[in-house]
């Protein structure tokens, strides 16, 4: 693009006899030139092609030819032209010539080839508004939710996301995701599971099958009381570790009913433990049946070392959540659960008057080792509860302290 030159006067062409002058102007006289040199030719103007040089003189009664007006630019044209040399003849067309134009329609419409008004070598890149959208057919949308509704006819925001209502099965399906992601699940989890089969195969070596095994399933006890420990801690932890990072406050964000929260909490938690629970103690069923010598264990005796160890462990850990969620505290609600576990039978050991009998025997009777061990028929004393029976005390006892978890989560702000 080279940059814009003064332009010079024109040459005119001479008046002839017949011209009557009316839109003529006059014509201003050439500067005179040497005689050695040609003329120069006159300096072109940016955006025209260079013009003829004028005529001779006119023969009477003949018509100058009229001066070519320049072409007319059109609104908003803006126009690249390679500039000729001076001194070179002009060409037919406009060679070379790139055009960028921008340019109004009153109607929309589609971008079309250049016709043959358009000079040779011309390219347009031209910007068109977009056609007006075609009137379509009448659609019925979907009733919007209630909730938005209600925000559109008071004036407040309504969200371009889909509104839905949420029930428990979100609830679950939010507390299954996040026990399944955290690392203590597997450690604790993977623990309990080592002990219970670890020392329950353990025990059965060690005993032999010359050895005759009353009741034969016995063995598997010590092994399910030391893995009762690991799910304890997860319950804590399951509850507890949210209120110590602040995750509480999300998750009752996302779900604001905290008798729902806690409920899916309590149903997952149970869930999970009892089955891995379950799954351990058969295994170790199944060992101990297979490896000892002993009488065969009855259907009752099956399902109270199986089913019901699981229970009472899954049991246990649902009592420690309830416990997480009252004092809010990891390290204080372990502590807490292992003291409910073993501190019964430490003091126990240490009530050795007359006058504390009943109280030593009570303690024993009633500690979560006695009772566990009572579901595999080899209870501490002879006296105190039988069969099932520990299994639905442990059962009344969580929940009356999930009952006051409940109370104090929705009376405690987060």
């Amino acid at each position: 693009m080279t940059s814009p030159q003064q332009p010079q006067p024109q040459p005119q062409p001479e008046r002839g006899p017949h011209d009557t002058g009316a839109h003529e102007q006059p014509v201003p006289a050439a500067p005179p030139m040497p005689p050695a040199a040609p003329p120069a030719a006159p300096p072109q103007q940016q955006g025209m092609p260079p013009q003829a040089p004028p005529a001779g003189p006119e023969q009477p009664g003949q018509q100058p030819a009229p001066q070519q007006p320049a072409p007319a630019k059109e609104a908003g044209t803006m126009m690249l032209q390679a500039q000729q040399a001076p001194g070179q003849p002009a060409p037919a067309k406009e060679a070379g010539t790139m055009m960028l134009q921008a340019q109004p329609h009153p109607e929309p419409r589609p971008l079309a080839a250049h016709g043959p008004a358009k000079d040779a070598g011309t390219m347009m890149l031209q910007t068109q508004a977009p056609p007006q959208a075609q009137a379509q057919a009448p659609q019925h949308p979907a009733p919007p939710h209630p909730q938005q509704a209600f925000a559109g006819a008071a004036g407040g925001y309504v969200s371009p996301i889909p509104v839905r209502p949420t029930h428990l099965g979100h609830a679950l399906a939010s507390e299954w995701t996040k026990i399944r992601s955290v690392r203590s699940t597997i450690w604790t989890l993977g623990v309990m599971l080592l002990l219970i089969v670890g020392i329950g195969l353990l025990a059965s070596l060690a005993a032999g099958s010359e050895r005759e095994m009353d009741p034969l399933l016995g063995v598997g006890f010590v092994g399910v009381l030391l893995g009762s420990l690991c799910v304890i801690t997860l319950g804590v932890l399951s509850i507890s570790s949210e209120y110590g990072t602040g995750m509480i406050r999300t998750t009752l964000t996302a779900s604001p009913s905290r008798v729902r929260m806690l409920t899916a909490k309590a149903i997952v938690f149970f869930a999970l433990a009892l089955a891995l629970t379950t799954v351990a103690t058969t295994l170790v069923a199944l060992l101990d049946s297979a490896m000892l010598n002993g009488p065969a264990p009855t259907a009752d005796q099956w399902l109270r070392a199986t089913l019901g160890a699981g229970l009472y462990v899954a049991l246990l850990g649902l009592l420690a959540l309830s416990v997480g969620t009252l004092l809010r505290h990891s390290a204080g609600a372990i502590s807490t659960m292992m003291g409910v576990v073993l501190l019964p039978m430490l003091l126990a050991l240490f009530l050795q008057g007359e006058s504390l009998k009943d109280i030593q025997r009570s303690l024993i009777e009633y500690s979560v080792p006695s009772a566990l061990a009572t579901l595999y028929d080899i209870p501490f004393l002879s006296t105190g509860p039988t069969g099932w029976t520990p299994l639905w005390i442990l059962a009344g006892v969580t929940a009356v302290v999930l009952g006051g978890a409940y109370a104090a989560i929705m009376q405690r702000d987060v």
